[in-house]
C-alpha cells in the first residue's frame, strides 16, 4: 500500500471483527506504555503511562491524531496523507511497526518509534475489538 491508496473509507474503521473480550486480556501487553482515557478524563484501560499516547477513540481516527504526542516521522507522515485507523492498518501496525510504516507510505527507510510487536495476529485483532469497545460506551 502507498500513500495514494493509503486512505481508507471511514465506514470501515469501525468496524471490529476480533474478541473484545479477549483483547481486554491481551491489553496487559500494552499498559506498561498505553492508557485507554475517554474525554471526560476517565481512565478507561491501563495504568497512567506515557511512553505511548492514549488509545481512547483510536478507531476511524487519523494515524497520529492525539495532540502534543511526539511521534515519528513515518506515522506524521501518515497522518498528513489523511490515513485512519482501520482494522486492517491496526493490527499490520502492531504486529510490525516499522514494516506496516514503510510499506505504507512507501518509504523504505521510515522507521517506528514503537519497539514492541504484537505476536498473535489473532491478540492484534482482539485488542483493536476491545479499543473499540472501549469507545463505544
Amino acid at each position: 500500500m502507498t500513500l495514494l491508496s493509503a486512505p481508507m473509507a471511514l465506514a470501515d474503521a469501525h468496524a471490529a471483527s476480533g474478541d473484545a473480550a479477549a483483547g481486554e486480556a491481551a491489553f496487559r501487553q500494552c499498559v506498561a506504555c498505553h492508557v485507554v482515557v475517554n474525554e471526560a478524563g476517565d481512565t478507561l484501560a491501563g495504568r497512567n503511562a506515557r511512553t505511548g499516547p492514549n488509545l481512547y477513540g483510536i478507531a476511524g481516527a487519523p494515524i497520529a491524531h492525539v495532540e502534543d504526542f511526539r511521534y515519528s516521522p513515518g506515522l506524521t507522515a501518515l497522518n498528513e496523507a489523511g490515513v485512519v485507523w482501520t482494522e486492517e492498518n491496526f493490527v499490520a501496525y502492531v504486529q510490525d511497526p516499522t514494516g506496516y510504516i514503510r510499506e505504507a507510505s512507501g518509504d523504505n527507510s521510515a522507521r517506528g518509534a514503537m519497539a514492541f510487536r504484537v505476536r498473535s495476529e489473532e491478540d492484534a485483532v482482539n485488542l483493536y475489538a476491545y479499543l473499540v469497545s472501549l469507545a463505544a460506551e
